[in-house]
């Protein structure tokens, strides 16, 4: 659930505030006469994509088709 936080208290508050959003990962919205102008949320870290990371220590063509019959098709 975000804190709602006046633009006036916000403006005296900043820094501190956005060490608490760094802090916490809490969200805040801020309010110009009562009225939800801004969200402040907390940017968090993108998880690393596993593309790439998977190396093959072979000279043997992986990709073409196999001339293999399955058991399964017998």
């Amino acid at each position: 659930m975000a804190q709602t936080i006046a633009a006036s208290e916000f403006k005296s508050t900043c820094l501190a505030v956005l060490d608490t959003v760094a802090e916490t990962a809490e969200e805040f919205v801020i309010t110009k006469r009562g009225v939800p102008v801004a969200r402040l949320v907390p940017i968090l870290p993108e998880p690393k994509s596993l593309l790439g990371s998977v190396s093959y220590d072979t000279d043997e063509d992986l990709l073409s088709p196999v001339d293999v019959e399955w058991e399964a098709n017998q």
